[in-house]
């Protein structure tokens, strides 16, 4: 489940490995590992691949299915407007 959720999150980004290898500090290659399930990353690079994509360990074990909006530094009437967006959405 891991390794689909990274490759899912990277691309819904539009990022190639090399992008997300850059961004998180380490090789394609280890993007790759990790995407094809050969490598699991390290607990203290999965908590930093987690901030990187604004989502919870959790998520990318596959363990919930929750996606969260990273709303830090946006004004309220930013997050309401964001918030009523999300709600005519889901109705």
């Amino acid at each position: 489940m891991l390794n689909e959720r990274i490759k899912q999150l990277r691309t819904e980004r539009n990022l190639t490995q090399v992008g997300l290898a850059k961004g998180l500090s380490v090789s394609k290659q280890a993007v790759s590992n990790w995407e094809n399930d050969n490598i699991q990353p390290s607990i203290d690079m999965l908590v930093k691949i987690a901030d990187y994509f604004s989502v919870s360990t959790d998520y990318l074990l596959g363990r919930d299915n929750r996606r969260y909006l990273e709303v830090t530094g946006l004004t309220e009437s930013k997050i309401s407007h964001l918030q009523q967006i999300i709600d005519d959405m889901l109705s």
